[in-house]
């Protein structure tokens, strides 16, 4: 009986997409912070001034943790988004993601996820007004492992765009 409970527990988590606040890493006693997706390229990038230009923006996800796609399989789910504040001298045009892949969870194998493990790419279409631009753009994201997930996050995305 105590097995069907913890059982029921375990399933009604992966449904809801538990949240922890514990310290995913910690190495003698002390919580150390790894961003669970990571930025990767471009630097810098060199577009006509006033078109919309293509950018491919590059990121990693942490070993054993995967992030919910853009479409995720459930409307309570966070998708993964990029975005570029306003007044930044560069606007996002559109941002096309790749398709998420489909996983199972051990512990509810029915339920399917689309999500980004390993490395993805995010084709933005920007356009910038003329000069050099310091963007601080952003990827929205929440990040799970086989148990339970993290909080959201938010992370920089730093690209200096020359609009020519």
């Amino acid at each position: 009986m105590v097995f069907l409970g913890l059982a029921g527990l375990a399933a009604a988590g992966a449904r809801s997409q538990v949240i922890s606040n514990s310290p995913r890493n910690s190495s003698f006693g002390k919580a150390v912070k790894t961003e669970a997706v990571q930025y990767l390229f471009p630097e810098q990038v060199s577009i006509s001034a006033g078109k919309p230009s293509p950018v491919t923006l590059h990121f990693r996800v942490a070993q054993g943790l995967h992030i919910n796609s853009h479409t995720p399989s459930d409307d309570f789910l966070i998708p993964t988004e990029f975005s570029i504040p306003d007044g930044m001298g560069v606007r996002l045009g559109a941002a096309t993601y790749p398709p998420g892949t489909i996983i199972s969870l051990a512990f509810d194998p029915t339920t399917k996820l689309s999500v980004y493990t390993g490395e993805f790419v995010i084709h933005a279409r920007i356009v910038a007004e003329p000069g050099n631009h310091l963007v601080k753009a952003s990827l929205h994201y929440q990040a799970c492992d086989q148990n339970q997930c993290m909080p959201p996050r938010t992370i920089d995305v730093p690209i200096d765009v020359i609009g020519k």
